[in-house]
């Protein structure tokens, strides 16, 4: 099952024309992430990126658009495991307004220890909330 969260469309993400830029989105793609790792995962960002030293840096990133989205409208983001690997993480997200869909991302993370820069295998401990799941 999608984990599901929502974002305001503030200000801050819109451009003079009162839509969202671009780049905004793949920081709201970020934050969902982010909260994914923390709610589903169990594994904040503090604790993964300071206090273990490892990371979940996005190797890969594919983003189609397909409406805007305006200020002050709620986007419910929807993210999917696609695949896992030994250290890497397929992931979907879907962005709508209502029954509209705004935007689809498909993004590879891997897991890798900060000091080193290399990768490296996932934990059982996150590895068993990776549910393989089809939007």
């Amino acid at each position: 099952m999608a984990f599901t969260t929502q974002r305001k469309v503030r200000f801050q993400h819109c451009d003079p024309a009162g839509i969202v830029f671009y780049p905004r989105y793949f920081e709201m793609i970020n934050s969902v992430v982010e909260d994914w790792f923390e709610e589903i995962v169990q594994q904040d960002f503090n604790h993964l990126h300071v206090e273990s030293g490892t990371g979940v840096p996005t190797v890969s990133i594919d983003t189609q658009f397909f409406a805007p989205s305006r200020l002050g409208e709620i986007l419910t983001f929807e993210l999917a495991v696609q695949a896992v690997g030994r250290s890497s993480l397929t992931l979907q997200i879907n962005a709508y307004c209502a029954n509209q869909k705004r935007l689809t991302s498909c993004l590879t993370l891997v897991f890798m220890d900060l000091h080193s820069g290399k990768s490296m295998p996932w934990t059982d401990t996150m590895r068993q909330h990776f549910i393989v799941d089809n939007l």
